[in-house]
């Protein structure tokens, strides 16, 4: 069983870890943290059936919304699937960095001015694993900017299925295109659609390649060298940075702070203790 948490503070956190060790004693434990001092990584040091791996201090942000712990999670974890492949996983790392690098020098201010569009609402789309990296997306954007801005992560098929009802004129729509061709042929087809319809206030597609007939007068287009070759199993990474990156920018916007956002205290950095509730043996 594998735990990822940034603080590792949260109570389900423990006590998920706790209930297991009591009800079943053949599973083993991993537990990736980026805090030393918090209680996954405290309480479980010792512990002959669980390993705890702790990463950087400086992986364990401190302000309300995750950012570079989230990433950084995503790359430990990566590891595991690629154990026995050191050095498939240094590339991997090392192009996401180039990429993110990249990204952040040629496309911020683009997406400073993106943050500055009339929405009120954002889809996020992926295929596969970057429907993930859209859900998480979607999460900065709601953290980063109190609610303010309605936010939905979707699947480009799962799209047609109702939810397009969703995309009304006040509605900005990131598109994480898929570098297999025929998931992208399927995104495309979907793009275009949304187009026909005159759907969204404008749309902000990253990918590598991007067909131009895909961009409109008023979209913007991010082009990432090598999200190609890393395959979409690696690029929630550089999704989840773009959408970041358009929250902090909307968060400002909002005349938020991005620290610390929830300026009502409706939500915190790490959730408030509450009643955790065991099933009876």
């Amino acid at each position: 069983m594998v735990s990822l948490a940034r603080s590792g503070d949260s109570p389900e956190s423990v006590g998920a870890v706790d209930l297991m060790l009591r009800s079943q004693p053949e599973i083993r434990h991993l537990v990736l943290t980026c805090n030393r001092a918090g209680s996954l990584a405290r309480n479980y040091q010792g512990n002959s059936r669980a390993t705890v791996i702790t990463l950087g201090d400086e992986t364990n942000d401190r302000g309300l919304v995750m950012t570079s712990s989230f990433t950084n999670l995503v790359l430990a974890a990566r590891f595991l699937g690629l154990m026995g492949q050191p050095d498939r996983y240094q590339t991997i790392c090392k192009q996401l960095s180039r990429t993110a690098s990249e990204l952040i020098q040629q496309y911020l201010e683009v997406l400073a001015e993106a943050a500055k569009a009339r929405f009120r609402r954002v889809l996020f789309l992926g295929s596969g694993s970057r429907f993930a990296g859209a859900r998480e997306a979607a999460l900065k954007m709601l953290e980063m900017t109190a609610g303010r801005v309605g936010t939905m992560g979707e699947a480009y098929l799962g799209l047609r299925h109702g939810p397009m009802s969703y995309v009304h004129e006040d509605t900005l729509v990131m598109c994480f295109l898929s570098s297999e061709p025929t998931l992208r042929a399927y995104e495309a087809d979907l793009l275009r659609e949304l187009d026909q319809k005159e759907l969204g206030l404008m749309k902000v597609i990253i990918g590598e390649a991007i067909p131009a007939e895909l961009v409109r007068n008023n979209d913007v287009a991010i082009e990432c060298k090598g999200l190609n070759r890393l395959g979409d199993e690696n690029c929630p990474v550089i999704d989840v940075v773009a959408g970041q990156l358009l929250a902090f920018f909307r968060c400002l916007r909002e005349n938020l702070r991005p620290d610390s956002p929830s300026e009502d205290g409706v939500i915190s950095r790490v959730v408030q203790s509450f009643a955790l509730h065991f099933p009876k043996t």
